[in-house]
Order: structure tokens, then C-alpha cells, then sequence
């Protein structure tokens, strides 16, 4: 059974840095469309970054939320079966719940979740 696990969550000042890992087991990476999903308290899951299984090069073809645009980089590498999400200028309206994303484009059955890793951003 695949299974995903993210971590490097915790508490930053607005404006700061944090980068997120998703270690995925079970699964090759390159195969899947890799994603972080975001959550917020009385909010629904949002996308904020994925990353196409197009080409096995580290950035690969990515999409981002307008959100996020510029401040956020999403990469992974093969080798190490991690995703990461590199996140600077972080503000307080990007407190939430972060999730990783394992999709299948060919099989959609094949969807994965991490537990998620909470970031929270405030002085």
C-alpha cells in the first residue's frame, strides 16, 4: 500500500521560510502527479501547488495558485521519492493544513494522501 508522509510543518514568523517533504513509499513519483493541498479552519482543501508527471527533471512542468505564484517552488527528486514545497514570504493567510498528493493520470483509482503537517504563520 503507497503511503505518503510530509513533514517540515511548525511555526514561522510572517515572511519567513519553511520547506515542506512528502516521502512517499510504494509508488514511483515520476509516474504520479504530485501535489500539495492546503486547508485552512472552515475552509475547503485547496490546491496549491502540483508538479506533471511529464519528463523526470527535478521541476518538471508545475502549476501553482495565484495565491502562491513567486513565493512558493514545489520540486522533487526521483532518487529520494520526495516531493518538496519550498515556501518564502510566508503570510498569515497561508496558515493551514498542508497535504501531499499522489494522482495516477492514467488511473484515477490511484489516489494517495498524506496525514498533512500544519504550518502556521503569525508573530
Amino acid at each position: 500500500q503507497a503511503q505518503l508522509v510530509e513533514s517540515g510543518g511548525g511555526l514561522v514568523q510572517p515572511g519567513g521560510s519553511l520547506r515542506l517533504s512528502c516521502a512517499a513509499s510504494e509508488i514511483r513519483i515520476s509516474m504520479y502527479t504530485m501535489g500539495w493541498y492546503r486547508q485552512a479552519p472552515g475552509k475547503q482543501r485547496e490546491l496549491v501547488a502540483s508538479i506533471s508527471t511529464f519528463g523526470i527533471s527535478t521541476f518538471g512542468d508545475t502549476n501553482y495558485a495565484d495565491s502562491v505564484k513567486g513565493r512558493f517552488t514545489i520540486s522533487r527528486d526521483t532518487a529520494k521519492k520526495t516531493v518538496y514545497l519550498q515556501m518564502n514570504l510566508l503570510k498569515p493567510e497561508d496558515t493551514a493544513v498542508y497535504y501531499c498528493n499522489a494522482h495516477h493520470p492514467a488511473y484515477g483509482t490511484l489516489d494517495y494522501w498524506g496525514q498533512g503537517t500544519q504550518v502556521t504563520v503569525s508573530s
